[in-house]
């Protein structure tokens, strides 16, 4: 291996921390910056790939762990893991694949660092394992990580899910030199996995600079070409039939040949395997009898914010996004992969629709206008609403980004710190602007799945600086965490929203009940400063402690709880304590 891609990925890894690694240390900013590599093809968002990091001490040789269910990462409160789901209720035949990463800065591959990791999967991959042993040996966000794992395989096992594992081993060594003995012990792992894990399918990969650098330089790219058989057009619009087999090699990644996920950023449906629409055109294209695929198929959409221009018969299209017909690309994807349904349906058609426009009110219109012909709920459609228009451009005015379309600014290079989601903000509305930090912590990604409730954050009688402060606000409070070398990652994940709630209750004297409570301080800019945080973190220890002693339940419990919030708010002014109001 050349010296010389070792110093290529230190200068990314030194552009990385820059970035994203202001308030972290050296060996934390590695393991993020390993899995975001490791993981490129998942194309995980910051938030999805920091939760999953294990970090600090009692991690059993484990850096990073992430659930997949299909392509979706699969967070704690997913309806998957819910006591309300059966596993009726989802499609058969679906992909399990917990990922596991370990990363080291270091020059080489350890035979210690295997055997620490072998330990650890020997107990931790138990179906029904010893939780009490556990829970002396290794830390909370580990055994929370591989709690979602177990419950999902538990949920999906009468479902024949496909299950996968991946083992990553990540340093700055040299894949081409592992010590035999090293490459051994990978082997051994795999075998010692597979026999917990019945059926499934194990891999475990060695990730040196040179695997590191050349992840590192995979940019998702948005400018494509695609070959058309027939093509028609009126100015900025064009339809055109394509042949299946040059649809399929669109959409695919030229190295490896797995979907451009990236291109569907803006569509509004996840892909659902198993629905009745689904089989019925992966029946189509293996049928030999059946008719022209473009007869039976409604086609795509796509959104080009770019040129678009033809040479010969090729489209070239810059700024791709695939708008409606999710279903079918994904579905096309998969079987065509077969041999027999690729050599039955290459040379079929499909119906494109291109259009080309950089107005950002034209593309939400097209993109509701197209995924109304079947029920979608308005929450689905919430990143294309006025509001959240509205918040991306002021954002933007203000040196922030908004990222409604996930990944869409990180893709772009935009600095990490400065990137807030559409679930983050929600978060921080929730915590800081109403007082339910116990929501924003436990419901990460569904706090806005119910129209009430998305409709209650999102209002447009909130001012836009209000909704940047409390980002900006809730950002400050998680890097202020993340400095502190006495607050661990499961603390920081149980604490952050709930000192959040307190230095700023205790700015403003009362509880905040309504972010316009706090309109005030947006407009002045007011920032919270270290006496503050350092005032109420000790506080809210203080009221997790005595809450975890009352109800015997885990520091991690108690955070989801509505206990603690009024723990927190019946001492946090010295005022008549108040009962918590407008919970969900």
């Amino acid at each position: 291996m050349s010296s010389n891609e070792v110093a290529l990925v230190n200068t990314a890894f030194s552009e990385w921390m820059d970035a994203n690694g202001e308030n972290l240390q050296r060996s934390e900013s590695f393991e993020l910056f390993a899995a975001e590599k490791v993981l490129h093809s998942l194309e995980l968002s910051s938030e999805e790939i920091e939760a999953g990091r294990i970090g600090g001490a009692l991690d059993g040789g484990i850096d990073a762990v992430y659930t997949v269910l299909g392509e979706q990462v699969i967070d704690e409160d997913d309806e998957l893991l819910s006591e309300d789901t059966k596993p009726g209720d989802f499609p058969r035949d679906q992909s399990l694949t917990l990922y596991i990463v370990q990363a080291k800065e270091e020059s080489s591959f350890a035979e210690t660092a295997i055997d620490k990791l072998a330990s650890s999967l020997d107990r931790l991959l138990k179906l029904d394992p010893d939780l009490a042993l556990l829970e002396t040996l290794y830390a909370p966000e580990l055994l929370a990580r591989f709690d979602i794992f177990r419950r999902a395989w538990k949920k999906l096992v009468t479902r024949r899910v496909k299950l996968k594992a991946v083992v990553v081993y990540a340093t700055l060594g040299d894949v081409t030199q592992v010590n035999p003995r090293v490459d051994r012990k990978g082997i051994e792992l795999c075998g010692l996995m597979t026999r917990h894990l019945v059926g499934a399918a194990v891999t475990f990969d060695f990730f040196g600079a040179k695997e590191l650098w050349a992840a590192h330089e995979t940019v998702p790219s948005y400018a494509l070409r695609l070959r058309f058989e027939k093509h028609e057009n009126d100015g900025d619009s064009h339809l055109a039939l394509v042949r299946v087999a040059d649809y399929f090699k669109f959409i695919s990644d030229e190295s490896d040949g797995s979907l451009l996920r990236h291109i569907f950023d803006w569509n509004v449906r996840d892909y659902q395997k198993g629905v009745k629409v689904n089989r019925e055109i992966a029946q189509s294209l293996g049928d030999r009898d059946a008719p022209d695929f473009w007869w039976l198929n409604n086609g795509v959409t796509i959104l080009c914010s770019g040129q678009v221009t033809t040479a010969g018969n090729e489209f070239i299209l810059d700024d791709v996004q695939i708008v409606n017909g999710l279903q079918t690309s994904h579905t096309i994807h998969h079987e065509m992969q077969k041999t027999a349904v690729s050599e039955i349906s290459a040379g079929r058609k499909l119906l494109v629709r291109i259009l080309s426009t950089d107005d950002p009110e034209v593309r939400d219109q097209v993109i509701r206008a197209t995924n109304s012909q079947t029920q979608v709920s308005d929450a689905s459609l919430r990143a294309t609403d006025k509001i959240q228009r509205q918040l991306e451009s002021y954002f933007l005015a203000h040196g922030w980004y908004y990222d409604r379309r996930k990944n869409f600014y990180k893709n772009s290079g935009k600095n990490v710190e400065r990137i807030v989601s559409i679930a983050y903000l929600a978060q921080s509305v929730m915590a800081i602007g109403f007082s339910q930090p116990h929501n924003s912590r436990a419901r990460p990604s569904t706090l806005i799945r119910k129209n009430e409730d998305y409709q209650t954050i999102f209002s447009e009688n909130f001012d836009l600086s209000t909704y940047l402060w409390l980002a900006r606000t809730q950002k400050s409070v998680d890097a202020y965490l993340k400095q502190r070398d006495d607050v661990s990652t499961s603390e920081r994940s149980n604490a952050r929203f709930y000192v959040s709630m307190v230095a700023i209750a205790r700015t403003h004297r009362s509880r905040i009940y309504s972010p316009s409570m706090i309109q005030y301080l947006a407009q002045k800019d007011f920032m919270l400063e270290g006496p503050t945080l350092n005032d109420a973190l000790s506080y809210v220890r203080e009221c997790v402690n005595r809450v975890r002693e009352q109800q015997g339940i885990s520091e991690d419990r108690a955070a989801k709880s509505v206990e603690l919030t009024e723990a927190v708010v019946s001492m946090l002014i010295p005022v008549a304590a108040t009962a918590v109001a407008g919970d969900n």
